[in-house]
């Protein structure tokens, strides 16, 4: 059966989705096959079929072409109007057509009416704009746990609104965001992509300056060994702007995994420090000795022994008085984050000798020292009068939170017992 094509004018629909034709992050027959799905819902609406309709799409020149495909029938004899013609109306369109034979007639834009036509654009800019939001969310998916820098475009209370190099938005809510961040707009910030959500259609892209995986992005990328595979990473806690621990093994006994990840004078961790807001980052060998563990965590105090609890995960770490402080830290810092470290709860206790028979405990004094200055001192881990004695002047006023002539006057007043 022969087939015989209209040659007309094209229509020109520039203007319906020129809009849609340069989504880069959209693949080029995703955009075909969407477009012509659009014009044949459109089609079927106005003729109940899309039937014996073929759809030719140009996105590049921003243009599509539209064939009603029908038999040409004797006069009289029509049935189906979309899929028959008769010879006298297809004689009309060219006078060589005979019965039997396939008219392909071209459809002019101007059937459709000026509601189908608004309709057909509202359906191409929702159906581009899923696919736009489909391609972000796999493009960003494929990228969690990953370091990106973006642009700050506004701040508000809950989160900082940030633009990629395409004008995507990213958020940074305010629990993600390190205590001291301050950002102004226009400037380049840090952040990891920590994970993508996809509800209500539109993706949202979370990013965050607190989770581990921040800092341990920042350390592979100052760290060559890191990046060569000799060193691993195994744990990292953190108290966002205060302190972490980190701990590290490397499978080359030529390497020390600690010196490599500090550097020179801690050259490697400078940078990473100012980007954290003056975060201090301790890092320790890595065992898979719990006890081990637990005492190389508790940095930079000298532990004893450990006593550990496996099934409640739980560990009893016995010092030196003087060490008590230092294994607990200004604020609980030092314990809490070897715990977060190691996986355990760590109880910290002094070890009494024999010249500890004769101590003091410090609630003995509240009529001497005021009970709040006392509730001070057991929180850096003090408990009686030759603790504080034991402990350096410096580290009491660093740890505590009390005034260089407190902690004078109190040492003034415990010493004074034993005299």
């Amino acid at each position: 059966m022969a087939k015989k094509t209209q040659t007309t004018e094209p229509v020109d629909m520039i203007e319906v989705f020129a809009d849609f034709k340069e989504k880069n992050n959209i693949d080029r027959a995703t955009l075909v096959s969407v477009l012509e799905e659009c014009f044949r819902n459109v089609i079927a609406k106005m003729h109940s079929t899309d039937e014996n309709y073929d759809i030719i799409v140009n996105p590049d020149k921003g243009d599509f072409e539209i064939y009603h495909n029908r038999v040409v029938v004797p006069d009289g004899e029509v049935n189906d109007k979309n899929k028959e013609i008769s010879l006298s109306e297809a004689q009309q369109i060219e006078d060589d057509y005979e019965i039997g034979e396939e008219v392909s007639q071209r459809v002019d834009m101007s059937e459709f009416g000026r509601r189908a036509i608004l309709q057909l654009r509202q359906t191409l800019a929702s159906r581009i704009m899923e696919l736009e939001y489909d391609a972000l969310y796999n493009q960003y998916k494929d990228r969690e746990g990953e370091v990106i820098s973006a642009e700050v475009y506004q701040t508000w209370k809950r989160e900082t609104l940030l633009m990629d190099e395409e004008g995507n938005e990213l958020l940074l809510p305010r629990q993600e965001q390190i205590p001291g961040d301050f950002f102004r707009k226009g400037e380049s910030t840090r952040a990891v992509i920590l994970r993508v959500e996809n509800t209500g259609g539109k993706p949202r892209i979370i990013l965050s300056r607190t989770a581990p995986e921040f800092l341990q992005r920042m350390l592979e990328a100052e760290v060559p060994e890191i990046q060569d595979g000799l060193i691993t990473i195994h744990k990292i806690a953190r108290i966002p702007g205060e302190r972490a621990k980190i701990a590290v093994e490397s499978y080359d006994d030529r390497i020390d995994p600690v010196g490599a990840c500090v550097g020179v004078k801690g050259s490697r961790l400078r940078g990473i420090v100012h980007e954290l807001r003056g975060e201090n980052i301790d890092v320790v060998t890595w065992t898979s000795n719990t006890q081990l563990m637990i005492t190389r965590a508790l940095n930079p105090a000298r532990v004893n022994s450990v006593t550990l609890n496996e099934e409640e995960h739980t560990a009893e770490v016995y010092l030196d008085p003087d060490q008590v402080s230092l294994a607990i830290g200004k604020g609980g810092l030092n314990v809490k984050l070897a715990s977060m470290l190691v996986g355990y709860t760590i109880d910290v206790f002094r070890e009494l000798n024999e010249e500890d028979n004769d101590d003091v405990s410090l609630d003995e004094f509240t009529d001497a020292i005021e009970p709040w200055i006392i509730d001070e001192l057991k929180k850096i881990g003090f408990e009686t009068a030759k603790g504080v004695l034991g402990a350096q002047r410096e580290m009491i006023i660093q740890n505590a939170d009390l005034e260089e002539e407190t902690v004078d006057e109190v040492l003034r007043i415990l010493q004074a017992e034993f005299e």
